[in-house]
């Protein structure tokens, strides 16, 4: 068994009420009150967003100004642990990196976080060695019936953008790699989404014929941390999104958010 990776803080559980104008996740704790929980995740959640599902909360740490006490950090649907925190996955690339678990990414003399490059970005991890490689993570939460795992799951220009300043740095004699980090265990390979983001779909193939690599790690969450669960191939071969779009429409009921304020849109 791989080592545990912990949560940074101890987890409550409690079952998902809503989720109103995308960062809030109402959530009923068993002694029946409901509190409202950051929700870390700026895409639609897709298959995700179902009322009465168990779901665990992580609270601020003591002395923290925060408006929202709590942070919504795991679900559990159909039986299966799902990671719902998007900002987990650098956390846990990096402890993996560390271990020398992922391969293609275990050459390296030291290791930096968040460092500038491109047109005002930032790399998620920068590994220096006899040649800098910067690596760019990406979290995933998607998978289908055909046991494929999918991202994104709602347009991203930002990530489309990370791939364009990728080829970039590749071009100027750097090294990168996107790693997709699914927060569950059910996923055979992972995709680049036609369905939801056919740029993105497009610059990765661009990225790859360009010498951008891709890879994904499989992780098992739980209520205590999160545990490593091998590697997936990343598939950039072209497919029929038919299949996909059909199984998105069925989970429709279950993604984005509801709006609240005043200010947000629902998607």
């Amino acid at each position: 068994m791989s080592p545990l990776i912990p949560h940074t803080e101890p987890l409550h559980e409690c079952r998902l009420v809503a989720r109103y104008d995308r960062f809030v996740a109402d959530v009923e704790f068993e002694d029946g009150r409901i509190e409202k929980s950051h929700c870390v995740n700026p895409g639609r959640m897709e298959g995700l967003v179902r009322p009465g599902a168990r779901a665990w909360v992580s609270a601020a740490p003591e002395g923290s100004t925060r408006k929202l006490r709590w942070t919504l950090e795991l679900l559990e649907l159909d039986g299966r642990y799902v990671g719902a925190n998007t900002q987990a996955p650098n956390r846990i690339a990096e402890a993996l990196i560390r271990a020398r678990l992922v391969p293609g990414l275990k050459r390296w003399r030291s290791l930096e976080r968040e460092v500038r490059y491109g047109e005002n970005s930032r790399i998620d991890l920068l590994l220096r060695g006899a040649t800098d490689h910067l690596v760019e993570v990406k979290n995933c939460h998607l998978v289908y019936p055909d046991r494929r795992a999918y991202f994104p799951d709602s347009v991203s220009a930002r990530a489309t953008k990370h791939l364009h300043e990728l080829v970039q740095e590749v071009d100027a004699g750097r090294r990168a790699t996107v790693l997709f980090v699914l927060q569950r265990t059910d996923g055979l390979a992972l995709r680049p989404s036609r369905v939801h983001d056919p740029d993105f779909a497009d610059a990765a193939r661009a990225a790859a014929d360009a010498g951008v690599r891709f890879r994904a790690v499989r992780i098992d969450p739980g209520p205590e941390g999160f545990r490593f669960a091998g590697t997936l191939p990343v598939d950039l071969s072209d497919y029929d999104p038919a299949g996909p779009a059909t199984f998105r429409s069925e989970l429709d009921a279950w993604s984005g958010w509801k709006r609240r304020g005043p200010v947000r849109r629902a998607v």
